[in-house]
């Protein structure tokens, strides 16, 4: 028997530039022994009612779009208890997330490496009843990855993000919040910005070393950065967060697998990209090994000779 593939397709993500490439993709995924079923998105939360109702027989879902369609897909996978294999075909404006896998902006090359690619337990975020991939936010620069304009995203990619986080920086307001993590560790103070993310970087200015992150280990990444008293403390803060440190008073750099946040009633979130609204009470958890995820091969060697010891001993370090 032939086997099957799912191809979800965001016609609309970041340049389009899935649509003159979709009928080679097609045939990568035909040539390597896929019967293939396109299915092209219609709205917002078309690509999750799809998915989460999709009949069974298949081995493989794709997705074709940016980081907002991968999250309706997973969301979809995780609400029907879909368990096929999920590849990923970045057509968005960042894909900052699939560049931490190596997978290529070449949608020929990235249908390629699915076909001859690894799967790798990926660790899933949840943020009340809904999901995320990669990251959780608020604060400042939180607005700018939902609220840029898409043409300009097309023309100026990361810096749109940064543009349109810098017009926001005068209406900052910090928030009291308290932020209690699995162990009973609880922070209370008022801060301007916190990610609760499993990525290499978030938002296109937050960026990890590498010996910080492991994708698949049960645990989030948490950044939480308080209130600055000048702009002189805000300009350390930025510097300090665009060199890749955390030697800073006002930012905390911590590690957990969940964490209660406590006092956001009002206060907007980012899930991957798109708008979430808070509540007084917010349980973020990390699902972990929640799907199987296609890599390419060359990165995929990589996690396997990667020491976790390694990497522990980095967090330790770095840990506030």
């Amino acid at each position: 028997m032939r086997k099957r593939l799912f191809l979800v397709v965001n016609p609309c993500s970041g340049t389009k530039k899935i649509k003159p490439a979709l009928l080679q993709v097609v045939q990568i995924f035909s040539g390597a022994g896929f019967e293939v079923t396109v299915y092209p998105t219609k709205c917002r939360g078309d690509a999750t009612r799809v998915v989460e109702s999709l009949p069974a027989g298949y081995d493989t879902i794709v997705c074709s779009g940016g980081d907002g369609t991968l999250n309706e897909v997973i969301t979809g996978m995780l609400n029907g208890g879909i368990k096929c294999r999920l590849g990923y075909l970045p057509a968005g404006t960042l894909n900052e997330w699939s560049s931490g896998l190596s997978i290529s902006r070449n949608l020929l090359k990235a249908a390629e490496d699915i076909v001859s690619g690894a799967d790798m337990p990926l660790d899933i975020g949840q943020f009340g009843d809904r999901y995320f991939s990669y990251t959780a936010s608020f604060g400042a620069f939180t607005e700018a990855s939902y609220s840029a304009p898409q043409d300009i995203k097309n023309i100026l990619g990361q810096a749109a993000y940064f543009f349109e986080g810098i017009k926001g920086l005068g209406n900052i307001k910090p928030r009291r919040l308290s932020i209690t993590l699995e162990n009973g560790q609880t922070y209370e103070d008022e801060f301007i910005f916190g990610a609760v993310s499993n990525s290499m970087s978030v938002g296109g200015i937050l960026k990890f070393k590498e010996t910080l992150v492991s994708l698949n280990d049960g645990l989030f990444e948490i950044v939480l950065v308080r209130k600055p008293k000048n702009i002189a403390q805000l300009q350390h803060i930025v510097s300090s967060l665009l060199k890749q440190s955390f030697d800073n008073e006002c930012i905390l750099f911590t590690h957990a697998s969940s964490l209660q946040v406590s006092g956001g009633a009002d206060m907007s979130w980012t899930l991957d990209g798109e708008q979430a609204n808070g509540s007084e009470t917010v349980q973020i958890s990390i699902l972990h090994s929640a799907l199987q995820f296609i890599i390419p091969q060359k990165r995929a060697k990589k996690f396997l000779s990667e020491d976790q010891s390694h990497h522990e001993t980095a967090r330790t370090g770095y840990t506030k």
